[in-house]
């Protein structure tokens, strides 16, 4: 589970599977629009990072990125345990995706 690809694996099936759950769900039209888009990034990102090609980080850190500036406000505001829960999952991705990009930038 050290591998970043298989975190972004896992990213991608939590954010995806919670847009089709949220849609399955209440209908909603904005919540499977962006899990799935959330996820296909993380999937794309752990793709690219597991074949060596370039970029990988960057879009993992950018579905990060995306998944925080949309949860962490609902979750301060509502103070939910979903919103809060996908804060948490954007925090990990940033923390994680962001370390490694850090490192090769300064490499």
């Amino acid at each position: 589970m050290d591998e970043p690809s298989t975190q972004a694996f896992l990213l991608a099936c939590l954010t995806a599977g919670g847009g089709i759950t949220g849609y399955a769900r209440t209908g909603s039209i904005p919540s499977i629009a962006a899990g799935v888009t959330v996820g296909a990034l993380y999937g794309l990102g752990g793709l690219r990072q597991r074949n060596r090609q370039p970029y990988g980080v960057e879009l993992a850190l950018l579905a990060s990125v995306i998944l925080a500036g949309s949860s962490v406000p609902r979750a301060i505001k509502t103070m939910k345990p979903l919103p809060i829960g996908l804060s948490v999952v954007a925090a990990f991705g940033v923390y994680r995706f962001g370390t490694l990009w850090n490192s090769r930038v300064l490499a």
